[in-house]
């Protein structure tokens, strides 16, 4: 009896060593994989090399995918793998932990949602960005710089070699399933680059340079552009809500700001009408507060009206003296609509009495035609009611189309401004000239698609103005050209992934 039992061990221990070894190299021939970049393969489990995140085995994380893709968002449409990661479950039989790509500034919309501020862009938008994963902590990093040379004609243009610029890194963190804290901050070397008076563009008007207002010149952007942080709730699977704060930010009133916009990324001059649409984005005290149902949302804000003084390193007063209300919404993934209307006191430091009525409409359009392949379009327009000068208009249209290493951009607006706004004399001071630009672009990719994309661009612009401002800008047709580099992160992979499910979603 004595002899069997041991037998009997010593063959459980035999099964059991065979069992480990079984194991052993069964590990051996397992491949690792990161949820966020599938093209890193690694024989040995460990964290991704471009973000930082776990890797998993490429077997569960395949499973996740599926998942993923049967997961809904709250716009009521099946979630794509660019919105949503999932990681494995555990092996002592724990549930599976699940991570989404939200918006930092609303917990139920996909990350591709966001634009400037609070600001809806088309849920199919692409995302130009370096993301990295600290467990459930998410960074976006997004930028653009634009060293080149501009020539401006007429009597009040000018050339010039500068560096328009923004960077933008971008925070959340969880609290629990259903909260999201989100922080955000935006910065600009244009005091550097452009100096205090800005760059060259004919009919452009607003702020002011020692003391005198500017025209003709794009102001500079402050050093921060924005440093918000906000707090999230989702309370259902149709209803969320959020509050923002920042100082500076950007309040609900207007589309995305240019430089946000899909259809404006490639062009490295600011709207004439930035003034009329979307000039609030960098605004010293903002709170905003938000109710989000399906794809419908509706904004309040409160802020200071006061435009950024002629010192772009410091912080402003904040005074919370202006309001604003927007409605967005989303009805399809390739559609963004907002309307807003909004009271700005006192923006112009040189005119403290003046009182600014601003109403905005926009939509925006994008559609993904592909892998790598992209097609953008926006029409914006904006009113200024303002004390003393009565109603003022400004459209605008852009469209923007990429197509691998290869980008054609327009631009047409028209705005109507006073020659109080473009510093003209008495008696045109008073009167009001609708002002126009007709603007076309290219750029080529010299390197695309390897975390930086460089590319080398040309654009040219022809100025429409009436006859009466000749004895300011002479006889001479008004037209501008530049020639440029564009430096900014590549397209996100997962965003890539996800435009092409979506045409292929267009293609059934």
């Amino acid at each position: 009896m004595v002899m069997t039992i041991k037998a009997i061990a010593q063959h459980s221990g035999h099964d059991h060593d065979y069992e480990h070894e079984q194991k052993q190299e069964q590990e051996k021939k397992q491949k690792y994989t990161c949820p966020m970049h599938p093209e890193v393969v690694t024989d040995d489990p460990g964290n991704c090399p471009k973000c930082g995140m776990k890797l998993v085995p490429v077997s569960e994380e395949k499973h996740s995918t599926s998942n993923i893709q049967r997961s809904t968002s709250n716009s009521g449409k099946p979630m794509h793998h660019a919105d949503r990661m999932a990681m494995p479950h555990n092996e002592d039989g724990g549930h599976e932990m699940q991570m989404e790509m939200h918006s930092s500034v609303d917990i139920a919309d996909p990350m591709s949602r966001e634009g400037s501020g609070t600001s809806w862009l088309p849920d199919s938008s692409p995302m130009y960005g370096r993301m990295f994963m600290f467990q459930e902590n998410m960074l976006m990093l997004h930028g653009a710089i634009f060293p080149r040379y501009t020539n401006v004609s007429t009597r009040r243009g000018d050339d010039r070699i500068d560096a328009p610029n923004w960077m933008m890194a971008m925070y959340s963190h969880p609290l629990g399933n259903n909260a999201q804290i989100g922080a955000r901050l935006m910065m600009s070397l244009d005091p550097l680059t452009e100096g205090g008076r800005g760059y060259p563009l004919l009919f452009q008007s607003g702020e002011s340079w020692h003391d005198q207002p500017l025209h003709d010149r794009q102001h500079p952007h402050d050093l921060f552009d924005e440093l918000s942080v906000s707090l999230s709730q989702k309370f259902d699977h149709d209803l969320s809500a959020y509050l923002y704060f920042g100082y500076p930010g950007e309040p609900a009133l207007g589309p995305p700001t240019f430089m946000h916009r899909p259809s404006a990324m490639d062009d490295p001059d600011a709207p004439l009408g930035h003034h009329w649409q979307d000039s609030t984005h960098v605004t010293f005290g903002v709170a905003t507060g938000a109710v989000v149902w399906r794809n419908v949302k509706i904004e309040g804000s409160i802020f200071t009206g006061r435009e950024p003084d002629e010192d772009r390193y410091d912080f402003d007063q904040p005074n919370f003296d202006s309001y604003s209300g927007r409605i967005s919404w989303n009805p399809m993934q390739n559609l963004a609509l907002q309307f807003s209307h909004g009271y700005i006191k006192s923006p112009e430091a040189l005119e403290p009495d003046l009182k600014r009525h601003r109403t905005t409409a926009s939509v925006i359009y994008n559609l993904p035609l592909g892998h790598d392949s992209n097609w953008s379009n926006t029409f914006v327009w904006g009113q200024n009611h303002d004390t003393g000068e009565g109603k003022t208009q400004s459209f605008l249209v852009e469209s923007n189309y990429q197509r691998g290493r290869n980008t054609v951009y327009l631009r047409w607006e028209r705005v109507e401004k006073s020659g109080h706004e473009l510093v003209l004399k008495p008696p045109e001071e008073s009167q009001i000239f609708p002002v126009s630009g007709y603007t076309m672009g290219y750029v080529r990719d010299l390197s695309h698609g390897n975390g930086l994309d460089i590319g080398l661009g040309t654009q040219f612009t022809i100025n429409d103005r009436p006859d009466r401002l000749n004895r300011y800008y002479g006889d001479d047709l008004g037209y501008a050209f530049e020639f440029f580099l564009r430096i900014r992160p590549s397209l996100h992979s997962h965003a890539a992934h996800e435009h092409a499910e979506q045409v292929a979603g267009m293609e059934k």
